[in-house]
Order: structure tokens, then sequence, then C-alpha cells
């Protein structure tokens, strides 16, 4: 669990120590100081100015597109680039904080004009589904650390991040920010993150707390979801997270979940947050989300960034007034003093500029090959075999890796390492012909489109190069002058625009044609096609698969891409990554599909911050439970490659699955031996799924309730992995009577390698229903929703 800076349970013995050593206070007329008198003492000793310059942030410094109304930012004076500050009270001995994007790595300004010749440089991370994809807390936890060490010597108090929104689908923007369609996954390998990064002394902020599964009208846009929905799939991830590792902050989203802003609701963030799930840090909101700054203070969220005038105005004026209780204001300033009396800045922290780039950079490309999934792999072809020397790499993101995703997910890093240039520093030769089509093509492009600032391609993104139209006599010449091809296919998303079918889920009729006319080409060789996915969402497989011999899913690997796609593909690393979301055979299968991203109300539009459109809009999340592979397993949709899914160099036995029990009583353990019966040496991510009776109510066919990743295996040898059933994983949320609850009867343990590939199963019976845990009656739906149900 992460340290937390300073909890109000210590206040009492805090202020006998500070009377024990002769503590006098205000007494004296001293003023009190943050770290040497009580937070009460401090807070007492604040002016309504003061307390409200804590609650609203320091502002929005962006040269040339400052909205009317925010204050003045010190986010300059202290590290450029990054997102945004509080204020500081210096008479008070309270600094101000630092926070910075973002969920892949540092983002901040990689040059400074008082410094030239010095870069800022931090690493690229991979994204989050990529680590999600290694079914492996421990390496998640392993770039966390690594991730907070550079936050911290780059000055930056809290990274606001990980972002944990569910995958509820594939055209979801900033999926790549997200871990999975799974709550379990998301919530386990946020916990990671979040323990790694603040094992260094610096905080997080996990987010977009919640319902923010769509980019489309995202301030405007309210979620209608069931109170089970929200409770089993949209909030359990973060559930898991604040309960295993505490974070310093949660950043609550733009949107409205069932007609109130999350930022407005005391439900979500007081109710549940809090007082459900005991969480101890602040709430920040994201930047300008919600509409009113008094209701924001008085639903609990502490903190408003990047922070106005007219919100500062609004509060002191609702506290003068008495619509808003000092109290309530008080309690917001104590939840920011506790984590500030924590951070780096009020230890005066000396950072240095310097993080270990070149080791950072080692970690990221080891995460990178485990999250990396082999989804086809014909005999004889990955890894490439000892003959091969020469190899054609086709496709414009054999040049150009997309490291990560845009807007707040991109960061500024020193280089990027290609897959080109993975497979020569692999020792490959790549063909020189085919090598400068591609480098001529993409270097005009970048001259017809010159470089944007991140807030010009943030407003108006320049599109991607279109995939080069190769002569299909070219490749015919090149199929039989090299010895293997390689077809890199990429997508990029991000911030503020959700992705389309046409030309992005789905391939471009250019791209479709040079799968095609490679793949003609070199099979008629008796030669070898891999295709590689340098991708943040799914895509469309389909229309394609059927002529690449192997397909290598590398995801959006961070700096080191090329160098960990060349691990994989030579076979110096065993690919071990598996799907955490589900790849569909086609986009009209997804059981969001047809109210994605829901519906605008254009006759009620507004104009917003920079002069752009604002559209109300609504989306009803009429699949309720059924996500992912809870939809497609429960009503047998067959998928292209389901949930869990991932192929290795090598291939597994599982046996001897064995429970401590054949009755339920209290919790309950789950064995299972994993054996390595192929050549070399390998990874198993081994995942543990629960069928439960459903009389009383709709369940999914099988619920993911743990997972483990197994040690490097050699060949021939075993390792038993234990997992822990508790009666909160046999539970299903029961609106009726706002409680978690087992249903007595026959439950089903089922392991294996997918959610599909059960290789072991074994059943326990519960003697009567359970009721788990019983919570509040919250966030109500205001209309009727037509859920879907499994039976």
């Amino acid at each position: 669990m992460s340290f937390m800076p300073f909890n109000r349970r210590f206040y009492p013995i805090f202020t006998i120590v500070l009377l024990l050593t002769g503590y006098a206070g205000s007494a004296q007329g001293d003023l009190p100081k943050l770290g040497k008198s009580p937070i009460p003492d401090v807070i007492k000793a604040m002016t309504l100015e003061e307390k409200v310059k804590l609650v609203v942030g320091a502002g929005f410094n962006m040269p040339g597109l400052t909205p009317s109304g925010t204050g003045v930012g010190q986010t300059q004076d202290r590290v450029p680039g990054a997102a945004g500050t509080t204020h500081a009270i210096p008479r008070l001995g309270i600094p101000s904080l630092v926070t910075s994007d973002g969920p892949a790595g540092v983002r901040i300004d990689s040059t400074r004009k008082d410094h030239e010749g010095k870069t800022y440089y931090a690493t690229a991370w991979p994204v989050a589904t990529l680590l999600a994809s290694t079914w492996d807390t421990a390496v998640v936890k392993s770039v966390g650390v690594a991730f907070g060490y550079e936050v911290k010597e780059f000055g930056i108090d809290v990274i606001l991040a990980p972002a944990m929104n569910i995958h509820r689908n594939p055209l979801g923007g900033r999926n790549f920010e997200y871990y999975s369609e799974d709550p379990l996954i998301a919530g386990k390998m946020a916990a990671a993150m979040v323990n790694g990064i603040e094992s260094n002394g610096v905080g997080t902020s996990i987010k977009h707390f919640a319902g923010n599964n769509a980019e489309t009208d995202r301030n405007t846009s309210n979620s209608i979801v069931s109170e089970r929905a929200l409770r089993e799939i949209y909030l359990k991830g973060f559930e898991i997270t604040v309960k295993e590792s505490q974070p310093w902050t949660v950043m609550s989203s733009y949107n409205l979940i069932n007609g109130v802003y999350t930022s407005q609701s005391a439900d979500l963030l007081t109710t549940i947050l809090r007082k459900e799930w005991g969480f101890q840090g602040f709430v920040m909101t994201d930047w300008f989300g919600g509409k009113d700054a008094v209701a924001q203070m008085a639903a609990g969220n502490n903190l408003l960034m990047p922070g106005t005038t007219a919100q500062s105005d609004q509060i002191i004026a609702a506290v003068k007034s008495g619509q808003l209780s000092e109290k309530v204001l008080d309690d917001n300033v104590a939840g920011i003093l506790n984590v500030i009396l924590g951070s780096p800045s009020f230890s005066n922290y000396k950072y240095s500029d310097q993080p270990d780039l070149k080791k950072d950079a080692q970690v990221s490309r080891q995460a990178a090959t485990e999250g990396m999934v082999l989804l086809k792999n014909e005999p004889g072809t990955l890894p490439i075999k000892k003959d091969v020397h020469q190899v054609a790499v086709f496709g414009i993101n054999g040049y150009e890796l997309i490291a990560g995703g845009t807007g707040s997910g991109d960061v500024n890093k020193a280089y990027k390492v290609s897959l080109i240039q993975g497979l020569v520093n692999a020792c490959y030769t790549p063909d020189e012909d085919v090598k400068r089509a591609y480098t001529v093509y993409l270097a005009d492009y970048a001259t017809k489109h010159p470089k944007k600032s991140f807030i010009q391609e943030f407003m108006n993104p320049t599109p991607p190069a279109p995939e080069y139209a190769f002569d299909p006599g070219m490749i015919g010449k090149k199929a039989s002058a090299t010895d293997l091809a390689v077809i890199a296919i990429g997508r990029n998303a991000g911030e503020g625009k959700d992705r389309k079918v046409e030309g992005d889920y789905e391939l471009t009729d250019a791209e479709l044609a040079l799968i095609k006319n490679v793949a003609s080409a070199y099979h008629a060789q008796h030669k070898k096609v891999v295709v590689v996915l340098n991708i943040g969402g799914v895509i469309d497989v389909m229309p394609w698969r059927d002529n690449a011999d192997a397909i290598l899913l590398a995801w959006q690997p961070g700096l080191e891409g090329g160098n960990a796609m060349a691990d994989i593909l030579s076979g110096k690393v065993n690919p071990s990554g598996k799907l955490a979301t589900t790849f569909p055979v086609a986009y009209t299968d997804v059981p969001s599909a047809k109210n994605f991203p829901g519906k605008e109300f254009p006759e009620k539009a507004t104009t917003g911050m920079f002069g752009m459109k604002t559209i109300p809009a609504e989306v009803t999340y009429e699949e309720g439970i059924y996500v992912g592979y809870r939809y497609y397993n429960t009503f047998k949709v067959k998928t292209a490659y389901e949930f869990g899914y991932g192929l290795s160099y090598t291939s597994f036995d599982y046996s001897n699955l064995s429970l401590s029990s054949s009755t339920f009583n209290g919790a309950l353990t789950a064995q299972v031996t994993i054996t390595n019966k192929g050549k070399v040496a390998g990874k198993e991510a081994v995942q543990l799924y629960l069928s439960a009776p459903h009389k009383q109510l709709d369940k999914p066919a099988e619920e993911l309730k743990a997972f483990g990743k197994t040690g490097l295996l050699q060949p021939g040898e075993s390792q038993t992995l234990t997992f822990t059933l508790t009666p909160g994983d046999l539970a299903s949320f029961d609106a009726a009577s706002s409680s978690w609850r087992a249903e007595a009867g026959k439950y089903a343990v089922r392991v294996g390698a997918s959610s599909l590939d059960i290789r072991q199963t074994a059943d326990f019976t519960v003697g009567s229903d359970m009721v788990v845990e019983k919570v509040n009656k919250v966030l109500v739906p205001v209309v009727g929703i037509e859920e879907m149900k499994g039976k």
C-alpha cells in the first residue's frame, strides 16, 4: 500500500507531540506553519481568500490561448510544460504543488529558453493497454517505480496518471491510456502502477472518475448507467485501486452520470469514494471540468484545476452569503494540506532534472516485450529462422514508430526506435530500395505538414500519412530478392476525439491492397509474411489475417518499441502477452455499437471555451454488465481473438487443479500446476474465471476473478500457482437491496489460457445466500434503461 503523506487520524498524536516540545503557537503571537502546527490550526489562521486560493488552481498558462477569467498561472515559473499548479501561501509555510501529465510518461517541455543546449526529455513508457496485456502486476509496478523516479527528479509532485476507464467500445479515442475491458485487470494494474510511482514519495491521480468512456462531447455527455453496471463494471476498478494503493489524489471526469456532473456528485465523491471505500486523499477536477464551483466544493471535489478567477469569486460569494458552509471549504482545504505535507515541494526536495533515462529505457523495452501479443503464428514463421538475413519492411509505420497516443498521453522523448531500426539492431539487413521509397515518401509528407505546437495539434490534429502505394511489380521483385516480408500497420488516437469505423477501425483500401499484394508475391516464392500491429486500440483483422503467416500485436510500445518488436520477432524474448481486451469479428458485434458514442442535442448547443461549440449529449449504457467478454461468451458471439488470448513459442500444460474445500466458508484457495511442454523457455499468464448460480440475478457466463503469471519456465519445468477467492469475488450487485450478494448453489472454477481456452475445472458450493456488503442507494438513474439480459 502506498504511503499517505499525513493522515488526519494522526492529528491528535501530532498535537500532543507539539505540546510536549513546547509549541505555543498563536498564544505567543506566532503564525501557525504547515508541518509545525496541527492542520486545523493552519486552516484557522487562513483568511477566506487564502482558503479559496488553495482549492482553486493557479491558472492556465498557455501562450495565446488563456481562456477568459483564468488566473495567472505559476506553472511556467516552476516546471515549464507541466499541466498546472496550486497556489502557495508562504506566510503559513504552504508551498504550491506541481502536477503533470500523463499516463505514458512525464509530459513537460523538452527545452527551455533560459537553459539553451540542455534538454528535459522523459521516457515514453508502453501504453496502458500493452501493460495490461502483460498480465503481470510486478512488471507494471517496476515501470511505476522508474516512472515515479522521473516524476520526482523533474520537480513534479503529482503525476496525472494512471488512467483506468473501461474499454466499453473499441472506438474510444483514449482506450490506449486505459487498461482493459475488465475491471479486475484495470484495478490491479492501476494499483500496481500507483504503488510503484508513489514508492518514490510522489503522488498519482487516478482518472477519470468515472463513466468517461468516450471523447465525443466529453464535457457535456450524460452517461445513463444502471446502479449494477456502475458498481460491477465502471466503479469496481477504481475501488480496487483505492483499497490496494491509496493514491494521493483522484481526478473526477468531465461527464455527467445519471444527470449530475461527476465533479459535482456527493454520491460519487463522498458517499462512495470516501465513506464506502475509505479514500484518504483529495479529489481534483479534470482541467476546466464541471460547471458549478460551489456544487463541486459541496460534493467533496477539493481542488478545481487549472483554476479560474470566476471560480474563486463564486466560492467566496457563496461562503459569505451562507450558501456554502465554511466548514465544507475547510474540509476540502484539509484534504489538500494533508497531501502537501508528504510532497517533494513541502520537503524542498532538490530535484536534479537528470533521471537515468538510459536505465529507464531498458525498463521500458523489457515491459514492452512482456505485453506484446502473438495473435497468429503458422509453423516455421516466428521466431525468424536463422537463415533469414534480408528483410523487406513494408508499411509506413515500419519506419515511423507510434510510441504512444496523442494529447495528454503524449511524451516529449529524446528518440524513438522504429521497427526497421530495431531489426537492424538485431542484425537483420533491410532491403534498401524499399527503405528508400518509404523514407522519401515520409520526408515529403513531413515537409508538407510542418510540426505544430501541442495546443495547435490538439485543436487541429495533423492527419496521419496515407499508406504508401507500393508498386506491385516492385513487390514481386523484392519477393525474389529478400528472405522475409514484414508489414507494419499503425493506428493512433487521443484526447478529444473518438475513432471512426471506416479507415481507422477498418483498414484502408491501400493497407488491404498492400497486405494482399505482398502476401501474394511472397507466398508465390514460398516465403513468409509477418504483420506487426503498432496500434493503440482494437482494429478489424478479419479481411486480411488469412494473408499473414504471423501477426504480432505490438500495441504502442514506448520509445524502445522497435527494439522490443525485434526482441520478439527474433526469438530473443518469447512472447507472453495476452489480450486484456477483445478483438471482435466485426464492429457490429460490439454490444455498445448501436449507442456509441451517444446522441447529441444540437438545438441546445452553446459556445464554450476557446470559442468551441459545446453540444449537450447523452449515452445510455443499454448493454449493462455485458461488456467485452462478458457479452461475447454469454451470448456465444464468435470473436476474432477472445479476451485472454495470446500465443507463445512454447506450449504449456495445466494440471492438478485443486480447491481447498468443496464448500465455501469465508475463503477458498485454488491451486493449479503449469508445465512448460515445449522446447524453449517461456512464461504463461494463467486466468481463473468463475461461473455462478443465476436464479435470482442475471449473470455473465463467467467472470475473471484472479490471474497470475509464471516465472520464466525452462522446458519441462513446472510451477504451481495459488489463487484465493473471497466472498466479494462470489458476489454480484443487487440494486433492489443495495447490496453485494452471493447466491446459494454450485460455482464452477474455470482455469485456463484464455476466457475460452479453459484447461481445468472444479466446483464448490455455497450453502446459503450471502449478503457480502450493504452499500448506499446512490447514483440511481432518473430514467428507465432497457438493459440487455443474459437469460
